[in-house]
């Protein structure tokens, strides 16, 4: 296991201050997550949310969307996913698998964090995990917010930009994580933000997080989490909480998510979903505060009445 030296985060203070909690590890040890816990600071607490990471990116990607939700009441909870940001980095891409990932995010937000009826807002591998633990982990979120996100089993074909992506990520002598996540970017990436990206990968050895991911993805029918996805996927087809489908309108890898989800989950119709406009695959990037705006008029507009 890696921990990247906390000096890294220095230059990128609007990260935020990251708490740390002890998840389990397979070999029966702790492995340290790191998450932010932001609650606002002049006004009662209105609604919980969650914000779920994808690959290769890590909480800093959330960071123009905290202050949003928090000025309107929110209580914001931003966790770093093992093997990303400031949590820890198992060295070899084995000790990554998917069923790990959902067991250390509900470590997390459950068995640490204590959450319930929360707001899940998650992309990219944010929703492979959140998703499922939306219907795993009974009660723990009320609400959703899918953005450019899915729940794949391998019974359909992924699109040839995503073959590509996967192969660059696992074969790369050099993996340049901040290049990659300014090509899912529609708007660009500054400098300053591709640093903050490369910022948790000092040394190759610390990028076993970035490189499993894309071979975690269910691609065939006999995949170890096909049957669970399934499983998942009848499940959200009878969640009545509300489901916000908030996708972009350039991602080539998710976009084909968005009317399925719309589609299939109960709690999706009556909604208005709002389609992000010129922005990529790493929507809190291109257009992090219209997102947010969007989770806070989903929230407002679905939050039960005060009492008389």
């Amino acid at each position: 296991m890696l921990r990247t030296p906390e000096s890294r985060f220095d230059p990128f203070g609007e990260a935020g201050v990251p708490s740390y909690a002890e998840v389990p590890d397979p070999d029966g040890g702790t492995l340290r997550m790191a998450y932010r816990d932001v609650a606002p600071t002049r006004q009662p607490v209105t609604a919980t949310v969650v914000l779920l990471h994808g690959e290769p990116t890590w909480s800093y990607a959330y960071r123009s969307m905290v202050g949003v939700l928090t000025d309107a009441g929110m209580r914001v909870v931003v966790p770093d996913l093992i093997g990303f940001g400031r949590s820890d980095k198992p060295v070899e891409v084995d000790d990554h698998t998917y069923a790990r990932h959902i067991a250390w995010t509900r470590a997390l937000l459950v068995d640490h964090l204590g959450l319930d009826d929360a707001v899940l807002v998650c992309q990219d591998w944010g929703g492979l995990i959140g998703l499922r633990l939306a219907v795993e982990a009974p009660g723990l979120f009320g609400r959703v917010v899918a953005a450019n996100t899915g729940l794949p089993t391998g019974d359909q074909q992924m699109p040839d930009i995503w073959w590509a992506m996967r192969h660059a990520m696992q074969t790369a002598p050099v993996l340049d994580v901040g290049r990659a996540v300014a090509s899912g970017c529609l708007r660009g990436l500054s400098e300053h933000a591709r640093a903050a990206y490369d910022a948790p990968f000092p040394a190759e050895e610390f990028k076993a997080g970035p490189r499993a991911m894309p071979g975690l993805v269910p691609v065939t029918p006999d995949d170890p989490e096909t049957e669970a996805n399934r499983q998942a996927w009848a499940a959200l087809s009878a969640w009545e909480k509300p489901f916000l489908v908030a996708f972009s309108d350039s991602d080539p890898i998710t976009g084909p998510m968005a009317p399925i989800l719309r589609k299939v989950v109960p709690g999706a119709r009556g909604l208005e979903h709002p389609t992000v406009e010129r922005a990529g695959h790493f929507v809190q990037e291109d257009a992090g505060e219209e997102l947010a705006g969007h989770v806070v008029t989903f929230v407002r507009q679905t939050s039960p009445a005060p009492d008389a």
